[in-house]
């Protein structure tokens, strides 16, 4: 289910970076590519964290961790629609930063495996990009042109190409 998640999340990133860039005029359009991904993560962490015999440190957690993705999404879509400020926002993407990073740094000590790796270092890369999103829309301290480059390349690394790999049998999600 990752693969699915990770496709549609760089997609969205990606795009959400060209409309920081200002390529993507029409805040409706960023908009539906946002629901579509808010509603994709949503499937699949329930999907995920109610299936039989699901854990808490597995299933439940993955459907968990995805689900801080989906409501940023959801937000972002929701907040262009109805013409919200931000700051809201600003402050939930804080809150998925500061537990993007602890998350990564376990994957990190507990990685075995190149999947391990790779996941581990994402998390932070993620962390640090929510991180600049709170910045951004808080503190205004970062401006669109920063914050939309490292969208567009996280979304393209972290997501795309390593979705692309999951997906066409190139890559095992294997931590230990």
């Amino acid at each position: 289910m990752i693969a699915i998640v990770l496709l549609w999340v760089g997609a969205t990133l990606v795009l959400n970076g060209l409309w920081l860039l200002g390529r993507i005029r029409d805040d409706r359009e960023i908009a539906v590519i946002n629901l579509v991904t808010a509603a994709v993560g949503a499937i699949v962490a329930f999907g995920s964290a109610l299936r039989p015999g699901a854990t808490v440190t597995g299933d439940i957690a993955f459907g968990a961790f995805v689900l801080l993705f989906a409501v940023t999404y959801l937000w972002v879509a929701l907040g262009r629609l109805l013409k919200l400020g931000g700051h809201g926002l600003g402050w939930y993407c804080l809150f998925v930063a500061i537990t993007a990073f602890p998350v990564g740094i376990e994957i990190l000590l507990q990685a075995r495996q190149p999947w391990g790796y790779w996941l581990g270092i994402n998390w932070l890369a993620w962390g640090v990009l929510w991180f600049l999103y709170f910045v951004l829309l808080v503190l205004g301290r970062v401006g669109n042109r920063i914050v939309g480059w490292l969208t567009v390349l996280e979304g393209v690394l972290t997501c795309w190409v390593p979705a692309y790999l999951l997906l066409m049998g190139h890559l095992t999600p294997t931590i230990a």
